[in-house]
């Protein structure tokens, strides 16, 4: 059995530290075209953003793949960090399910006034 060497701290630190400036330095790049192309509003909320609150202006791919950046910004949106973050919450809760058709969704059976006159006549 192959003796296991301990992982070098400081390499994994090197790797993570140059994974994350990379990540930094995409996301910078497409967020400064999306900021240049769309209008500084949240297309769910409609709030407006200046520059001293375009912090809290995010860059939402629609199709969800971080790597599909087309020129046009056809695949971004404009959110706000708290719509999203709904945005997200909404697509981990469904799991990729689209909502049920409404002819899908089963009809209440639950009758909770079922035997509410006998017992008014009872009084």
């Amino acid at each position: 059995m192959p003796t296991r060497r301990t992982p070098d701290p400081e390499r994994l630190d090197r790797i993570v530290a140059q994974a994350r400036r990379e990540a930094d330095e995409r996301a910078k790049t497409y967020r400064d075209r999306a900021l240049r192309l769309l209008p500084w509003i949240c297309t769910r909320c409609a709030r407006e953003f200046d520059r001293a609150s375009l912090q809290l202006l995010t860059v939402h791919h629609r199709d969800g793949n971080h790597h599909h950046n087309p020129a046009d910004g056809s695949n971004w949106e404009l959110l706000c960090v708290y719509c999203h973050e709904n945005e997200h919450a909404r697509e981990h809760d469904n799991d990729g399910r689209a909502a049920p058709a409404e002819d899908e969704v089963a009809p209440a059976t639950h009758r909770p006034f079922a035997s509410l006159e006998e017992l008014l006549k009872r009084r």
